[in-house]
C-alpha cells in the first residue's frame, strides 16, 4: 500500500496548472485529534500519550496515523496549504513532513507552542512551490486573568505562485465540555476573530481572508452569528463569507450522539476577483466507520474511548480551491 500511495504521489504535479487568465489557491483544514509525540511531556498533560500511559501510544501507532494523514492528503491532490488542529508540537510535524513519502512534495509548516495544558496547538504546513511565507505570529486569546488558557490562533501571511497575497487564520476554540464559561469565551475569541480578519483585509485589500479551523461551534450558535456577525445571513456586514453555509445540510464535519454537525467552519474576506471554485466536505472511505447501535457512519477515530481503533480523527476534513480572475 505505502509503494502504491508513493506512485500515485509521483503521479500527481508538483504545482497545479493555473487557469489561463486565472490563478487558484486550494486550502484545507483537519483536526487532526491528538497528534501526540512519544514524550512526556513535564509540562503538560500529555502522560496518557505515551508508550507506557493510559492510551499506550506507541511508534508504532504513531506511524500509522502519521501514514493515514499524508494518504489523506495525497487524495486531496496535496492543498497549498492545510491547517491542522490538534497537533502537540513541531516534531510530529517534521515526522509528518519529512518522515513519509509527503517528503517528495515541498511542504514545511509553521507552528508555535500556545498555553493548551494538554499541550496541543494549531498548524500550518504550507508548500513552497506555491506559496511563500512572508510573515507569521499568533494571537492569544487566552485569559490570563481569568486562568482560562487555550490554543492561539495562528496567522501566516503569504504569496501565492501567481503573485496574489493570501492571509490564513488557523482556529481551534475551546470545546463545549466547559459549558457556560466556554460559551463566554468561544463568543469573545470569535470577536477578536473577526476583527483581525478587517484588520488584515484593510492591510491588504487585493488579498483573500481565509480564516479556518474547529471553532466547536455552529453557524447558529452564539459565536458565529453574533461573535462573527452573521446572525442568519451567510455574508456578515463585515464582508466575511461563512464558507460552510454551501454545505449539505444533512451531513457534518463531526458526528455527536448520532447527529451531524458542522462544528468546523471556513470564513473568507475577499473582493470581488476572488470567487470560491469549490468547497467539499472529504468523506474518504478510510475515515469513516459503522456508527455502532446507530444509523449510518461516524468519523473513525484513532482511539474510541480507551480502545484503539486505528482511525486518524473524530473530525472530517474540509478543502477549499479558490479562482482569481
Amino acid at each position: 500500500m505505502k509503494r502504491l500511495l508513493t506512485i500515485l504521489l509521483l503521479m500527481i504535479p508538483l504545482a497545479s496548472q493555473s487557469q489561463e487568465g486565472f490563478s487558484t489557491f486550494s486550502a484545507a483544514w483537519w483536526n487532526v485529534e491528538n497528534l501526540f509525540d512519544l514524550r512526556d511531556d513535564p509540562q503538560t498533560n500529555d502522560d496518557e500519550f505515551t508508550p507506557d500511559g493510559e492510551r499506550h501510544w506507541t511508534r508504532r501507532r504513531l506511524n500509522a496515523k502519521l501514514e493515514g494523514i499524508y494518504k489523506t492528503l495525497v487524495m486531496m491532490d496535496l492543498p497549498d496549504v492545510v491547517g491542522l488542529g490538534e497537533v502537540e508540537n513541531a516534531y510530529v510535524l517534521r515526522e509528518l513532513c519529512q518522515g513519509t513519502p509527503l517528503a517528495q512534495v515541498p511542504y514545511r509548516y509553521v507552528h508555535y507552542d500556545s498555553p493548551d495544558r494538554r499541550g496541543i496547538d494549531v498548524a500550518l504546513i504550507y508548500r513552497t512551490d506555491r506559496f511563500t511565507v512572508t510573515a507569521s505570529r499568533t494571537i492569544s486569546v487566552s485569559d490570563s486573568a481569568e486562568g482560562y488558557y487555550t490554543r492561539d490562533i495562528l496567522v501566516v501571511e503569504g504569496v501565492t505562485k501567481d503573485g496574489d497575497s493570501v492571509c490564513v487564520l488557523v482556529n481551534h476554540w475551546p470545546s463545549k465540555r466547559g459549558g457556560e464559561e466556554a460559551d463566554a469565551q468561544r463568543l469573545r475569541i470569535a470577536d477578536t476573530l473577526r476583527r483581525q480578519m478587517v484588520e488584515l483585509h484593510a492591510k491588504h485589500p487585493s488579498a483573500a481572508i481565509i480564516a479556518m479551523g474547529d471553532m466547536n461551534s455552529t453557524a447558529d450558535e452564539e459565536a458565529i452569528a453574533k461573535g462573527m456577525g452573521f446572525a442568519g445571513d451567510s455574508i456578515s456586514p463585515d464582508g466575511i463569507r461563512l464558507l460552510t453555509l454551501r454545505l449539505p445540510r444533512d451531513m457534518g464535519s463531526h458526528k455527536y450522539q448520532g447527529q451531524w454537525r458542522y462544528i468546523d467552519q471556513m470564513f473568507l474576506l475577499a473582493d470581488e476577483p476572488w470567487e470560491v471554485k469549490k468547497l467539499k466536505l472529504l468523506r474518504f472511505d478510510h475515515l469513516l466507520t459503522d456508527d455502532g447501535n446507530r444509523p449510518g457512519q461516524r468519523p473513525k477515530r484513532t482511539y474510541q474511548g480507551p480502545r484503539y481503533e486505528g482511525g486518524l480523527s473524530d473530525h472530517l476534513p474540509l478543502l477549499l480551491r479558490l479562482v482569481r480572475k
